[in-house]
C-alpha cells in the first residue's frame, strides 16, 4: 500500500504568497517522478501558520529516490541576483509519515 509525506511548513504571513508562488514554478517537478502518486499544497485558513504539503508514493523507496535525486537538485539549485540563493519563505519545517491503511474514491460513474 501507498505511503504518505506531509511536510508541515511554518510560513509567515508576508512569506505565503511567495511560497505559494515558487510551488506553482515548480509544477511538473516531483509528477514525472517514478513511484509519484499525489500532490497537494494546503494552506492555512484560520488558527496556524502552518502550510501542508502532502505528497504520496507507491512506496518508501520511491520518496527516497525522489529526495536524493531531484527534490535535492531542486533545492540546491535557484540563484537569486548576484548569484545568491533565494531566502526560504518557511520558518520551519517539519516531516510527517504515514502509511495508508485505508483509501476509498469516489464512486464510478
Amino acid at each position: 500500500m501507498s505511503i504518505v509525506k506531509i511536510n508541515v511548513l511554518t510560513v509567515p504571513a508576508e512569506q505565503r504568497e511567495t511560497l505559494e508562488k515558487r510551488f506553482a514554478s515548480r509544477a511538473g517537478a516531483v509528477e514525472n517522478s517514478d513511484g509519484f502518486e499525489w500532490f497537494e499544497l494546503l494552506r492555512p485558513v484560520e488558527g496556524t501558520d502552518d502550510y501542508l504539503v502532502y505528497t504520496r508514493w507507491r512506496d518508501e523507496e520511491s520518496f527516497t529516490a525522489w529526495m536524493e535525486g531531484p527534490m535535492k537538485a531542486a533545492h540546491q539549485g535557484g540563484e537569486a541576483k548576484g548569484g545568491e540563493r533565494p531566502k526560504p519563505a518557511a520558518s520551519g519545517s517539519t516531516l510527517w509519515s504515514f502509511e495508508v491503511v485505508q483509501q476509498t474514491g469516489p464512486p464510478v460513474a
